[in-house]
Formats: C-alpha cells, sequence, structure tokens
C-alpha cells in the first residue's frame, strides 16, 4: 500500500495539491472518469429508420409502379376495344401528366420520412441536454490540499482522496485508507445481497458503481472512468460501436450475465441507462460519462433488437407504432417483458392498444375499398359491357388496378394513426423539458405521465414538508426544562464540557456550520441537518467545536456506531489520556433513555434514573416538546476501564448502562407553501400521508400544522411498532387483509422503520379495496427508502438531502426538496394525459371521416374525392402538426380540481365519444353534400366518374378544401376535452398551437391555388374560399350544439368508450370497473345507497329494540340478527342495486362495490387535543368479539349503526374507502 501511495506521489492527509499541470498530467496517464460516448445517429440513419415503416414501403411500391406505368406507351394507344379504360388520354398534355401522381405521392413520403426523423433527431437532443444535466448534479467529497471540497464526478483523478459516507454510490475504485463501520453493498457487481464490511487492514478494496449502506471513511481512487470495475464491465457491454451486428449478440449476453448477477437486489444496477419513453422508441445518445460510478448512456440501440435495462429487469423499447403487423409483433415481445413497472406506463399500453386496433381497422377498410373497386371495374367492363381482355389493354387496366391499390393504401395510411406515439413523446418530452423549471429532473419519462394518476402520496417529514433547517430551540439539563435556549452561566460547568464534547465528537466531522453566504443571512449548514441543530446548540452556549475536533481528528476516534434506521442512535468511542475510555451517544429520546440508568443532576453529579423517572420525563419533557412540533434528541455517555477492554462488537451490552446529559428539542418549521399545496392534493382526490421516523407526537403535531390531518376527522395516527401489530398475524406474516383494515384511513405512520415504508406502499398498490387500483407516490432521501421508491409507482428522491442510492432507485429527483413541486409534477402529469386525449379526439374524428369519405366515394364513383396525395396532406396536418399543436398546450390550476382518472378509466371518454361522433356527422353530412349536389350548387361541371388522367376539377378541389377547414377549425374545438364551452379560453398562451394553426391555412391556401396536378388542385375564386371557410366555422358552432346535449341522454356512449379499449390494461386490472360515471348518475347512485343504508338501519334498530323488549339473550339475539337478516338483507339490496342501476350491466364487481360503499361507518374523533393518542382501540375489542361470535361474520356490514355517544359518519364517499373492521357484532358491542 505504501509503495502504492508513493508511486501516485500522494501525502495521504493532505491529499492532491490541486495544481492544474499535475492533474492534467494524471488524467493523460490514467485517463478521466468519463466513458467515452456512443456517437449520435446521424439525421441520414434516423431518415433510414423513418422509412423501414410498412405503410410508407407500401406507398412507394405504389407510387414506384403508377411513376413505371405512365411512361409505358401501350401498343394499341387508340384502340376503341380497350372502352372506357383509354378516354380522356385525349387531351396531348394530359396523356404525359400521369406520372406526376407518382411522384407527388414519392414527394410526399418524403416530406413524413423527413419530418419524423426531424422529430427523432431534436428527441434525441433533448435527452442529450436531460443527461448532462442529471451528469452536472453529481458531485462527490475529495480532499484537496487539506481541504475538503466537492466536486463533479468526472473530474475525480487516480491518487484523489475521497471522503465516502453513507448514501454513496462510489464514483470510482480505491481503497480503503481509513474507516468507521463501513459496510458496502456490492450486489450490483456481486449478486450478493449482504453487505460486505471493509475496513483498512481486511479487505480495503472499494469498487466503482456499490453503495455505501452504512458509516463512513476515506479512500484513495486507483482506477477511474473505463479502467474501473464497472467501466470495464461497460465496455463489454459494448461502448464502442463499430461493429453493430457482432456487438448486438455479444452485448447481450453479457447483458443478461450481468442481469442474472443483479436480481437478488434489485434496487441499485451498474449501468443505469436513463430511461427514454416507451412510446417513441426513442435513441438517446447520451453523454455517457461515469456519473456516481453508473454508466450512462442514453444512446440505445436499434429500439426492436435491443433489450435495454432499466430497474433490473429487461425493458423493451417500444417502437412508433405505424402498422397492425408491426403492433403484433411488438405486443408479444411486450408481454414477454412485462416484468417490471417501470417498462411500459398505463398510457403507453393503453395507446399501443388502440393504435393496433385503429391500424386493423384501416387495414380492413383498404382491402375492401380495393376489393370493391376492382370487382366493380371488372364486372363493369368484362360483364355487363362484355369486353375482352386483349393484350394491347393490360397496361392500361393494370394502370387503373394500380390506381385503385393507391387509394386503398392511402385509405390505410389515413386509418393507421401513427401521430399517437408522436403525439405521446412530444407531450412527455415538453412537459419534462417545463418540469425542469418547476424543480422536477424527470430520469424515467413515463413518471412524469403516471403522476397524472395518483392517487396517494406518502411523504416524508423532514425536508419535503419541513424547511430542513434545524435549530435547537428547547432542552431539558441539570432537571430543569428550558423553554430557550438558556445562558451558559446557568448550566454546571462540568455538565456543559461534557454536552460540547458530546456533541462536537459524536456528530459527523463533515458537519459544519458556516458563516452567512450574505450579510445578515442565516448561517449555512452544511451535511446531516439534526447534528447541525446540535452544532448550532454548542454555538449558542458560546463554545467552539472545532477546536474540540481539533484535538480529537476523526482519525484518533477509537471506535463508531454510526446512525443506522434500526439503531436510531448514533455513538462514538474515545480514549481518554488516563487509556479508560469513554463513549458519547446521542439518538431518539425514547430510545436512548431506555439505555439510561443515571442522569446528571443540577449541580453536573450523577444520580439514579429510574423506569419510574423515565416515565416522568416522557410525560413532563418529551410529549409536550413533541405536540409542539419538536424532534427529541437525547445526549448521553458511559465511561469504561481500560482494563480488561470491553469486547467493542457486543454492541448491545456496549450501548447500555448510560449516563443522561441532556435532552434537546430541535424545531424544523413546516414551510410556509406546504398547508396550500397539500391542500391543492386533497381537492384534486389525492390522499397525503406523512411517513416519518420522527416520534408520533411530533408528527402529529407536523401533519396538524400541514393540514394532512384535520381536528374532528376520522383518521388514523400510529407508530411502526402498533401498525405491525394490526398489520401482522400470529406467525408474523403481514397479510392483505389486514393491511386493507389500516390504510385507507391511516395518516400518519411515525417511528417507521424503511420496512415499514416499503410494506405501507406495497400495500396500498396490492389492495383491491377499492375499485380503482391506487398509484403511489413516495418521497425518500435514505439509502434505506430505495426499496419503497422502487415499489412506489412514481419515485421522488429528494436533490439535496437524497443520497444517491435513493437517487438512483428514484423516477423523478426533486432539485428543490420542496413538497409543492410533487403538486406541480401532478398537474404536469395530468396534462399530458389531457393532451393526449384532445389529439386522440382531434385524430379520431379525422380517422373516422377521411376513412368513411374514401370508401364511400370509391365505391360509389370509383374514385376517392381525396386523392393520396391530398389524403398524405391531411395525414400530415393531422398526425405530426395536431400532435405538436395539442400536446404542448401549457397546464392550468383547474386540472387540480377533478379527481385523477384512475389506471383503468377508458382513453376514450364518453364527453369524447360524443364529441368524435357529432363531429363526424357533421362533417360527413357537408362532404357528401358537396359530393353528391355540389355541381349544383355551385353551378360548377362535376367531378364525379373523371377518366383515368383527366384534369383536376373544381368540384374535387372544394371538398377537399371543405375537408381541410373543418379540421383546422376542429382543432381549436379539441384544445377541450371536458364538455367546457369557451374553446378559445388561453389560446394564447400556447404560440406553437397558434402558429401551426395559421401555418396550416397559409399552406393549404398554397396548395389549393398553385398545387396543380400533383395535388390535383384547381385554382378557386373568392367567393368559393368564403365558402369553404363558412362551411369550417360551422365546426365550431356545431361543437357548441354538441357540448348542450348530456351525456346521459346517450346512453350508448358507455359502452362506446369501451370498444376501443378491451384490453389495454395489464392482465391483473382487466376485471376491475371499466365505466365512466355521469355526475347525474353518481348523485343517483348516491342517493340510492343513503336510501338503502337508512333502510337497513332502521330495521337494525327495531331487532334491537324488540330484542330488549322480549328480554331474551341480547347476544343471542344479534347473534340471530347478523346472521339471518343480514344475509336477507344482503340478496335483497344486491338484487335491488342490479335492477336499478346496472341494466343488464352485470359487472363481476357489483356485489363487492356494494359492500364497499356500505362499509361500516367509522367513529370520528371529535376532538383537536394532539395530547390524546388517535388510534381507536378497537381493536382488542375486535379480537374478543371475533373470538365470541359463534357463526362466521355476514357479508353485509351495513346494519351497525345503533347511535351511541359515539358521533358516526355517514358521508358515502369516505366509508367507501374506509375499512370494515370484523363482523356486524363487533361494532355493535364496541359503540354500545
Amino acid at each position: 500500500m505504501k509503495s502504492w501511495v508513493s508511486r501516485v506521489s500522494l501525502s495521504p492527509p493532505a491529499g492532491l495539491t490541486g495544481d492544474p499541470a499535475d492533474l492534467d498530467k494524471r488524467k493523460d496517464v490514467y485517463g478521466q472518469n468519463l466513458i467515452p460516448p456512443k456517437k449520435p445517429k446521424t439525421f441520414l440513419q434516423l431518415v433510414w429508420e423513418a422509412l423501414q415503416d410498412v405503410t410508407l414501403i407500401i406507398l412507394e411500391i405504389a407510387a414506384m409502379i403508377s411513376l413505371g406505368l405512365s411512361f409505358y406507351q401501350p401498343p394499341g394507344e387508340g384502340s376503341e376495344s380497350c372502352g372506357a379504360a383509354n378516354a380522356g388520354a385525349e387531351d396531348e398534355g394530359e396523356a404525359e401528366a400521369g406520372w406526376i401522381e407518382g411522384a407527388a405521392i414519392l414527394l410526399s413520403v418524403v416530406c413524413v420520412v423527413l419530418v419524423t426523423a426531424f422529430n427523432d433527431w431534436s428527441k434525441e437532443k433533448q435527452f442529450r441536454g436531460l443527461q448532462s444535466r442529471i451528469e452536472q448534479e453529481q458531485k462527490f467529497q475529495v480532499v484537496r490540499g487539506s481541504q475538503v471540497i466537492q466536486l463533479p464526478v468526472a473530474d475525480i483523478v487516480v491518487g484523489d482522496i475521497a471522503q465516502i459516507k453513507y448514501g454513496d454510490l462510489l464514483p470510482a475504485d480505491g481503497i480503503l485508507i481509513q474507516g468507521n463501520d463501513l459496510k458496502i453493498d456490492e450486489s450490483s457487481l456481486t449478486g450478493e445481497s449482504d453487505h460486505v464490511r471493509k475496513s483498512a487492514d481486511k479487505d480495503p478494496m472499494l469498487l466503482s458503481g456499490t453503495h455505501v449502506m452504512e458509516g463512513s471513511g476515506r479512500m484513495v481512487v486507483t482506477a477511474v472512468g473505463v479502467n474501473s470495475q464497472t467501466g470495464i464491465i461497460f465496455t463489454l457491454l459494448g461502448a464502442g460501436g463499430e461493429e453493430e451486428e457482432k456487438k448486438e449478440k455479444k452485448g447481450q449476453a453479457v447483458e443478461d450475465g450481468q442481469q442474472l448477477a443483479d436480481c437478488t437486489h434489485p434496487s441499485s444496477h451498474p449501468i443505469a441507462t436513463i430511461a427514454t419513453d416507451g412510446a417513441a422508441g426513442a435513441n438517446a445518445p447520451g453523454n455517457t460519462s461515469l456519473v456516481n460510478g453508473k454508466m450512462q448512456d442514453g444512446n440505445m440501440e436499434n429500439n426492436q433488437t435491443k433489450v435495454k435495462k432499466q430497474d433490473g429487469a429487461a425493458a423493451m423499447e417500444m417502437q412508433p407504432l405505424k402498422s397492425a403487423e408491426g403492433g403484433e409483433a411488438d405486443e408479444k415481445e411486450k408481454k414477454k417483458a412485462s416484468v417490471s413497472k417501470k417498462e411500459k406506463s398505463v398510457l403507453q399500453g393503453k395507446l399501443t392498444k388502440l393504435a393496433v386496433q385503429i391500424g386493423k381497422a384501416g387495414l380492413v377498410m383498404s382491402a375492401i375499398t380495393v376489393i370493391i373497386l376492382v370487382l366493380y371495374f371488372a364486372i363493369d367492363n368484362f360483364v355487363l359491357q362484355k369486353r375482352q381482355w386483349l393484350p394491347e389493354c393490360t397496361p392500361i387496366y393494370i394502370q387503373y388496378f394500380v390506381k385503385f391499390f393507391i387509394i386503398g393504401v392511402t385509405v390505410l395510411v389515413v386509418a393507421v394513426p401513427e401521430g399517437l406515439p408522436l403525439a405521446v413523446t412530444i407531450s412527455l418530452a415538453y412537459s419534462v423539458k417545463k418540469m425542469m423549471k418547476d424543480n422536477n429532473l424527470v430520469r424515467h419519462l413515463d413518471a412524469c405521465e403516471t403522476m397524472g394518476n395518483a392517487t396517494a402520496i406518502c411523504s416524508d417529514k423532514t425536508g419535503t414538508l419541513t424547511t430542513n433547517r434545524m435549530t435547537a430551540v428547547q432542552c431539558y439539563v441539570g432537571d430543569v426544562h428550558y423553554k430557550v435556549i438558556p445562558d451558559p452561566s446557568s448550566i454546571p460547568p462540568k455538565t456543559l464540557d461534557i454536552l460540547v464534547s458530546a456533541i462536537s465528537i459524536n456528530s459527523a466531522y463533515t458537519t459544519k456550520i458556516l458563516p452567512p453566504d450574505k450579510e445578515g443571512g442565516l448561517p449555512k449548514q452544511v451535511g446531516n441537518k439534526t447534528e447541525c441543530g446540535l452544532l448550532g446548540l454548542v454555538l449558542d452556549l458560546k463554545r467552539d467545536y472545532q477546536s474540540i475536533r481539533n484535538q480529537i481528528p476523526e482519525e484518533k476516534l477509537y471506535k463508531v456506531y454510526t446512525f443506522n434506521s434500526v439503531r436510531k442512535s448514533m455513538s462514538t468511542v474515545t480514549k481518554l489520556q488516563d487509556g479508560s475510555f469513554r463513549m458519547y451517544s446521542k439518538g431518539a429520546s425514547e430510545i436512548v433513555l431506555k439505555k439510561c440508568s443515571r442522569i446528571l443532576n443540577e449541580v453536573g453529579e450523577q444520580r439514579v434514573f429510574r423506569p419510574r423517572d423515565r416515565d416522568d420525563m416522557v410525560k413532563k419533557v418529551i410529549e409536550p416538546m413533541a405536540c409542539d412540533g419538536l424532534r427529541t434528541i437525547c445526549v448521553a455517555y458511559r465511561d469504561f476501564s481500560a482494563d480488561p477492554e470491553p469486547n467493542w462488537d457486543d454492541e448491545n451490552n456496549i450501548v447500555s448502562d448510560l449516563t443522561a446529559i441532556c435532552v434537546v428539542g430541535i424545531e424544523d418549521p413546516v414551510r410556509p407553501e406546504v398547508p396550500e399545496a397539500i391542500r391543492k392534493c386533497q381537492r384534486a382526490g389525492i390522499t397525503v400521508r406523512m411517513v416519518t421516523g420522527d416520534n408520533i407526537n411530533t408528527a402529529r403535531a407536523i401533519a396538524i400544522k400541514c393540514g394532512i390531518i384535520h381536528p374532528g376527522e376520522d383518521f388514523l395516527c400510529i407508530d411502526g411498532k402498533e401498525f405491525n401489530r394490526r398489520i401482522r398475524n400470529e406467525k408474523g406474516e403481514v397479510e392483505q387483509e389486514r393491511i386493507d383494515k389500516v390504510w385507507p384511513k391511516l395518516r400518519v405512520l411515525a417511528r417507521s422503520s424503511p420496512t415499514d415504508k416499503h410494506t405501507l406502499v406495497k400495500g396500498i398498490i396490492d389492495s383491491t379495496l377499492v375499485d380503482q387500483r391506487q398509484v403511489v407516490a413516495v418521497t425518500g432521501d435514505g439509502t434505506n427508502d430505495g426499496p419503497a421508491l422502487k415499489k412506489a409507482d412514481v419515485g421522488f428522491a429528494m436533490g439535496i438531502a437524497g443520497t444517491d442510492v435513493a437517487k438512483e432507485a428514484s423516477d423523478i429527483i426533486l432539485t428543490d426538496d420542496n413538497f409543492t413541486s410533487i403538486v406541480k409534477a401532478v398537474m404536469w402529469g395530468r396534462n399530458v394525459y389531457d393532451s393526449i386525449s384532445k389529439f386522440l379526439q382531434f385524430q379520431l374524428t379525422v380517422n373516422v371521416v377521411a376513412v368513411i369519405v374514401a370508401f364511400t366515394g370509391a365505391c360509389i364513383t370509383q374514385d376517392s374525392p381525396l386523392k393520396a396525395v391530398q389524403m398524405l396532406w391531411v395525414n400530415l396536418i393531422m398526425d405530426t402538426f395536431a400532435s405538436l399543436a395539442l400536446a404542448t398546450e401549457p397546464p392550468t390550476e383547474s386540472l387540480l380540481m377533478r379527481k385523477p382518472y384512475g389506471r383503468n378509466k377508458p382513453l376514450i371518454s364518453s364527453t369524447m365519444t360524443k364529441n368524435i361522433l357529432g363531429h363526424g356527422i357533421y362533417q360527413l353530412i357537408i362532404i357528401f353534400t358537396l359530393l353528391f349536389v355540389g355541381e349544383q350548387i355551385f353551378d360548377i361541371d362535376s367531378g364525379r366518374n373523371a377518366p383515368l388522367h383527366s384534369p383536376p376539377s373544381e368540384h374535387y378541389t372544394i371538398i377537399f378544401n371543405t375537408f381541410v377547414m373543418m379540421q383546422l377549425f376542429n382543432e381549436i374545438n379539441a384544445r377541450k376535452i371536458h364538455g367546457e364551452r369557451n374553446v378559445f379560453d388561453g389560446i394564447f398562451r400556447n404560440p406553437i398551437f397558434c402558429s401551426i394553426v395559421l401555418g396550416t391555412f397559409a399552406i393549404q391556401i398554397v396548395i389549393v391555388q398553385f398545387g396543380g396536378k400533383p395535388f390535383s388542385c384547381s385554382p378557386l375564386d373568392l367567393e368559393k374560399w368564403m365558402w369553404c371557410v363558412f362551411l369550417g366555422l360551422g365546426e365550431l358552432v356545431w361543437g357548441q350544439v354538441i357540448s348542450s346535449i348530456p351525456n346521459s341522454k346517450l346512453r350508448f356512449l358507455k359502452g362506446a368508450g369501451q370498444l376501443t379499449q378491451k384490453d389495454d390494461m395489464p392482465e391483473e386490472e382487466m376485471n376491475e370497473d371499466q365505466e365512466e360515471i355521469d355526475h347525474a348518475e353518481r348523485e343517483l347512485r348516491r342517493g340510492q345507497i343513503l336510501w338503502f343504508r337508512g333502510l337497513s338501519r332502521i330495521q337494525t334498530q327495531i331487532e334491537v329494540v324488540n330484542t330488549f323488549k322480549s328480554g331474551t339473550s341480547f347476544q343471542g339475539a344479534l347473534r340471530r340478527q347478523s346472521s339471518t337478516t343480514s344475509q336477507n338483507q344482503d340478496i335483497r339490496v344486491v338484487n335491488a342495486f342490479r335492477s336499478s342501476l346496472y341494466e343488464g350491466l352485470e359487472k363481476p364487481e357489483s356485489r363487492t362495490s356494494i359492500h364497499n360503499f356500505m362499509t361500516h361507518p367509522e367513529f370520528r374523533i371529535e376532538d383537536s387535543t394532539p395530547h390524546i393518542p388517535l388510534i381507536d382501540d378497537t381493536d382488542i375489542d375486535d379480537e374478543a368479539a371475533r373470538k365470541n361470535s359463534s357463526q362466521p361474520s355476514s357479508p353485509n356490514k351495513n346494519n351497525n349503526a345503533i347511535d351511541s355517544g359515539i358521533n358516526l359518519t355517514t358521508d358515502t364517499s369516505k366509508s367507501a374507502a374506509s375499512s370494515s373492521p370484523g363482523s356486524p357484532l363487533h361494532s355493535l358491542e364496541t359503540s354500545l
């Protein structure tokens, strides 16, 4: 080791000098801490990929054939025998113009390809930006010139001395030179999930990409970048992309091996690729650098072959879905890949399904169109007119068939919504970019959209709801409880010395309080905030902690028991001058006080501290502090003799028999903006739960300040111990039914371990208590929050206080650690969902109309009124431009005024179905009127039944122009999807939308006036233009008419929304209720429920009164009553409900959903005084009642409302989600 240190010319305690020449030399010799990025795909490669689309290939082939035939002059040019086939070609110039259609189709294909490629390219650029942003976020502490500084990970060089601490992700390989109780999780390399203990004398090797799970220390960096352990693996995975094919196979194998090694411990992965969004198969060439030991190679290879690793599960990249066939294959791969929840979001799943279904429908329509055209032509020519098929006429006939084929393909092109994936991508990419400004750094694109469906947020307290600026405001020292920090002179000198030493030495030496940045500001807190609060106390007592640390530097600490979530305390042993040892300890007050047997009295002498004294202290000191929302910390110490030296590994015996010095109350004020943010969440239908490691009284006080709980509400505040008692059975296993009784009312979980957090999140997600599966967001900052962050639908890590491990496991990083940013994320998430719905509403209207027009037109007039090139233009408007315009709508506060959609709400709501059908009918009426009587209205030549190469007619130009105008105005209608009247509301806040609508209008003028033959357009005069615009404007008026029709009048819409979405959801959600309830219907339903409940209550009460009258055994009667009446009632109620509400809509969950509505009304606690633990103690009675009751509890829990002194809530919306403890029996007993 020493020889190695001299070889890299290093003097350990001081570190490198930081001389630029020296650093550059080291970078040259040993390499940089970067992994060379893969080259991004060139624009041409992206163009080539866009060309692979099946429908485009079909179009290209059709266009080529059309071109080829137009240049072929058949010998029997004038022969009459080819009949009508050749008519119209007499015109000299026209015969040569046959090539134009083919060329125009090719040209429009080129346009589509260029637009797609450009979109992909700009998306890659955005991912690059995101990538570099994430890289800049990553910093690491190193010692240079005896100073501890923070460096970007890429600047670390070989020979640097890095300070490592709990929660770090190691950025390079190194050798440990000094460590305290250091434990490393190496599962990302070895697959072994056990933590490995490291020390300077045995096993000092530290590897990049591993996580520090406990302790702290210093290491000398020995290898960086491609030479480090993760770099080597990464190079094997093929970061240098020369031989694409070979490497593809090799890389796969290595990755699979890596995968096996990794699956035992999902919370970490050495190669963390930034997840691109599924729908667009984005290739994100990132500037791949070794970010804190985590490689970020944004560049996913060709999406179909390359399986990307994300969250320890193979996630398939999803390709832009343009064809039904491609979609099918994609789906099969999806099935295989749906291992991890992160690989494909709910919305993308729904859209893929929808696109495939529409694609199939389009394929069928286009096939039928072609068949009908061909049959009509054949029957007309060869059967009715009895013509012969002459060899010289073959090319002419083939030209007809090619024309039919092209019409068929254009129907398909219009039908397949390739704009869908594009819309999702644009919307998500746009949102992610904007969310950066709102302090949300999105790591996985789909998290943004999932957040819109969130129904529950489990938030940490410290730093998220509070400011994370700890200050000591009260203390109990020398048998006196000081409500403000006392003057040093009032504390016994002996006690003061021990207290100052205990705080200064027994805290991380990286924790410091620095002078304020600007004059008159607050001092800067660096490191652990609780320790900063204690160090602040030392400064308030007019002492200096730094001088004590200088006397006992970190290397001289004899033994350190670092803080972790199990110990909830930290202890440090120092060796005194006489050879004896002194251990200082600090931690959660109730935990440390349990280990104290003595306490320092008012003169600084030790006195006995009995359990009775402890209970007194808890009541008189700790609870009052906690009720003021203070975090209580106890500081204690213990002396050991030098001989014999204690066994330091026997921690339980060492950290016991302590002497308490003082209890400090530390305040962490609630962020001023949090109560308002929480109110917004509650209004938006999101339940906020606080999960904290703090004392239950502190937690409750803060929860009341934040507005998470309101006095007089029905809720639970419990601690981890009570939580586990309620959710585990006799064997200690967690039971889902038991969790279901706790979570609906749980608002505060205090003194919780990370395991409790994970159990709660999993329990809420897996619960089937309510018909919508809960979507849970979780915030976390500690290393141990990893599993909960991973399990949650959306994990938020703290950007400032969060450890690297937490950031690695998260989906979104809150750069300001503020709860209000989560509310912004919800808003953006809902906005994404709405943007997609707006686009869908617009797109499907165009789809339906264009397909029907092309189809009927082709069948009746043997020619589509909308030509191939025109269809491609319409396709470009509605796909690319509309997705840009509608997907970039900024979010508004009104998004937070409604409940979450839920995971299994159909993509197309009944309001949207109404709009699509309504606008579709209007457009079809106009188009068909123009098609069949347009020539009479405008007094022009008819364009119907025109010969093969006839010049474009004014008639068909008017149809095309009107069609486009209607789409333009309908695009404005599509901005609102919840039936709002004012469609112009906020239109100028979206400049992209305005410019796209105006731009499209301008291009349309050019196409009609100057498009000529290629676009099959004939110039129109002003009057006809005015008519086209007027008919388009009609869309806006018609939109108002449609929004006046209430949904309830259109019963058939109930199912309509679902047709497009039979099996969009992952299998486990299939059986859930898929219908959307209209407001009027909801009122009706609520009325009936209340009515039934009232009825059953009256019956119950009559039963009980009669029972009392007849004087029989109360218990027996109750038992009889609950077994007989409740079952009869159950059947009656269920039948009544079925017949009255569901009208033949037999739902698998009708029975249970009624019980959910009728679950028993829980007790309301009308007491705002926080010192009463808000735990209902009915559990003990539960057990007794359950043992007493001889028959199984009846399924109907609604006959339990005997009004005693306890106020029962009957708010249906709440009781629907509330839990139902046990049988009706127990609730009667307890309430009586």
